[in-house]
């Protein structure tokens, strides 16, 4: 008898932000992470505007294996929960683009103020080698994605994505758990600011 290897599933995932839902995929969906908030630019993701096409769908981050998809107050989980979990399936079986690739723009000579001086490059790896290894993992598990957006005179500049984006307890998180541990590996770390 042959099995199904092409059955898909979906298991769904509280956050620490009620206002966020995880669904976790059974196959990878995506090379990268990815967030929208509006159709506008929700163009790379044909899931991600079907999912915002709801009135009360306000975010979609798309990670590699899972969505995060945050909702208005108004609706409850409990009704929109299974119709999300088919609406993945279904877009997913149906072998439809999750995410397009994204567009490639020449790389400029200069890389900016963020690589001024060989010493700064080296703390901005650190950084995001850090966060990478050590904060991401946790972060995924909950739904959500910190990024790094650059680093200025000890103050490391982080945008929170997916689950973490307005969630109760993100400064919690920014504060007791990124920048303490940022900073215990690395003297230069002043402070950590979400954008």
């Amino acid at each position: 008898m042959q099995t199904n290897h092409s059955e898909i599933t979906v298991l769904v995932e509280s956050t620490p932000n009620p206002q966020s839902m995880k669904f976790t995929i059974s196959q990878n969906i995506a090379d990268e992470n990815w967030e929208t908030s509006s159709m506008d630019t929700a163009s790379r993701s044909p899931l991600a505007q079907k999912i915002l096409g709801f009135p009360w769908a306000t975010k979609v981050f798309i990670g590699n294996n899972f969505i995060t998809i945050t909702k208005e107050e108004w609706v409850d989980w409990d009704i929109i929960q299974e119709p999300l979990c088919q609406l993945i399936k279904d877009h997913i079986k149906s072998k439809q683009v999750v995410l397009y690739p994204k567009p490639i723009k020449s790389e400029e000579n200069s890389s900016g103020k963020e690589n001024s001086n060989q010493a700064s490059a080296y703390i901005i790896q650190q950084i995001k080698n850090i966060l990478q290894t050590d904060i991401q993992p946790a972060v995924a598990m909950d739904g959500g994605f910190i990024s790094f957006a650059g680093y200025e005179n000890g103050t490391v500049f982080l945008k929170m994505q997916g689950a973490c984006s307005g969630c109760p307890s993100a400064s919690l998180t920014l504060k007791q758990g990124v920048e303490t541990h940022l900073k215990k590996h690395i003297p230069e770390v002043e402070q950590v600011v979400a954008l």
